[in-house]
């Protein structure tokens, strides 16, 4: 051990990265028990040895005015991907971190070696650490592409990584994954706490410093959370997940978080035997693809960022078998669900506290627009009378404690989205101040409940 180091034991939650100076069997900060793990932590030396370089790295800069710095969008970086391309915020910004998170064989993987085949003009340096070099090859085969821009490299050790990247000045790099990856400086294993915050900071730095954008591969827990400690998601620039069953073909692209653009966006992709396809136009998958007259289903006009999304909302309404009655759904707040039923009950006079009802969104959408609420009243009213609701009909609004139906943001812009797919009526509150219709599509305003369920079922 060099003279000045000094070694001391810490322990983190492995759950949450939270860190103490002595073991506990339950972590103060996430509830989780037995999950405090030890790590040998180095300090002195190498830690004044890391500032200095830090120090010395940083003596050509200066404070500088706002108006000094210079930006443009046309220094983003094209990925070949307009889905891609949208939901980062008009492309990669140069110098970025980016973290792509999801479950096992979703598809992180998969979108990620497609961006440098279906964009050759980008130079793209592919960082495996889970994978042999001639597996990337066998799977860059299946998918197609030009792989003339895309050096493969099969790596774990982040100092590596780092002195190649410098020599090969690449436009891109993508590491296959964070997890898998350790710096020789910390004393861990590899998908640690530790290791996990010195490979993210390592990468960040280089990133900063040298412009090349980084992208991430990152793991999840069995309990949908990104995998290692928070300060992870804290570090990086733009935290984009997919969701969706990987039994099934669709897969949605969620940011999370960008500093670079919206966080309100979502990407569709159908997995195919080639890869990853875009759907440019969701609507058309997750609208009704049954046969008419069905009840329980309604056709909500949602917003996902700038971005229009017609769906299907599918609800069941049965007596309840047992004395408790259930309340379940899928895709949308349970909680929100129970609102709304006793916004049924109280304002509207129907009486479902003995019914179990269950809630679905088409798709495996996980939705939290409040325009939502017209739609999944219509949906159980539908189901409870065993009434279908015609084909043609949507819904966009919010629906108050009072019963009464409230204004939703651009609301023109979902009228728009609604005729442009055949439909004839859309259901709006009637205090919106949108100008009225758009092609052959009727708007219909209603103030509350009771004044919906006379025009809707009567």
């Amino acid at each position: 051990m060099a003279q000045g180091t000094k070694t001391k034991s810490v322990w983190f939650c492995s759950n949450c990265g939270n860190e103490a100076p002595k073991w506990m069997g339950r972590c103060p900060a996430c509830g989780e028990w037995n999950t405090m793990v030890e790590h040998k932590v180095e300090s002195g030396v190498q830690k004044s040895r890391a500032a200095g370089r830090s120090a010395a790295a940083g003596d050509d800069r200066r404070p500088m005015r706002l108006e000094e710095i210079s930006t443009s969008s046309a220094d983003r970086i094209s990925l070949g991907s307009a889905e891609v391309d949208r939901i980062l915020g008009g492309g990669l910004v140069p110098g970025s971190l980016v973290l792509v998170a999801g479950e096992p064989g979703i598809g992180k993987s998969t979108l990620s070696l497609q961006i440098p085949l279906g964009c050759p003009s980008v130079r793209t340096l592919y960082v495996t650490g889970e994978e042999s070099a001639g597996q990337v090859k066998m799977r860059a085969e299946r998918l197609g592409g030009d792989s003339s821009n895309c050096l493969i490299y099969s790596e774990t050790q982040i100092e590596k990584i780092i002195s190649e990247t410098v020599t090969v000045a690449p436009d891109l790099v993508v590491v296959d994954s964070v997890q898998t990856m350790f710096a020789e400086s910390a004393d861990s294993l590899p998908g640690s706490v530790t290791q996990i915050k010195e490979v993210a900071a390592a990468l960040l730095r280089f990133a900063k410093e040298s412009g090349i954008a980084v992208v991430l591969i990152g793991h999840i827990t069995k309990d949908g959370y990104i995998a290692g400690p928070k300060i992870l998601e804290h570090i990086v620039d733009v935290v984009l997940q997919f969701e969706g069953e990987n039994r099934g073909s669709y897969r949605i692209l969620r940011s999370i978080k960008n500093r670079f653009g919206s966080t309100s966006e979502l990407a569709v992709f159908e997995m195919t035997g080639s890869g990853l396809r875009e759907v440019s136009n969701p609507s058309e998958l997750l609208i009704p693809m049954h046969e008419q007259g069905l009840s329980g289903t309604a056709i909500s006009v949602m917003l996902d960022g700038i971005r229009p999304l017609l769906f299907e909302v599918q609800a069941l309404v049965s007596s309840a078998v047992y004395g408790t009655a259930q309340r379940s759904a899928t895709g949308f707040d349970v909680r929100r669900l129970n609102m709304l039923l006793a916004v049924l009950e109280k304002r509207a006079g129907f009486h479902l506290s003995a019914k179990d009802v269950f809630l679905n969104m088409a798709g495996g959408l996980k939705v939290s627009d409040p325009a939502c609420d017209l739609a999944v009243i219509c949906a159980v009213l539908s189901s409870n009378f065993d009434f279908a609701i015609p084909a043609d009909c949507c819904f966009a609004g919010e629906v108050g404690l009072s019963g009464e139906i409230r204004p939703v943001g651009q609301t023109d812009r979902r009228i728009t989205e609604a005729a442009r797919l055949g439909f004839r009526k859309i259901f709006i509150s009637s205090f919106s101040k949108t100008e009225g219709s758009a092609g052959d599509i009727r708007v219909v305003r209603v103030a509350d409940v009771p004044s919906l369920v006379k025009l809707l079922f009567k």
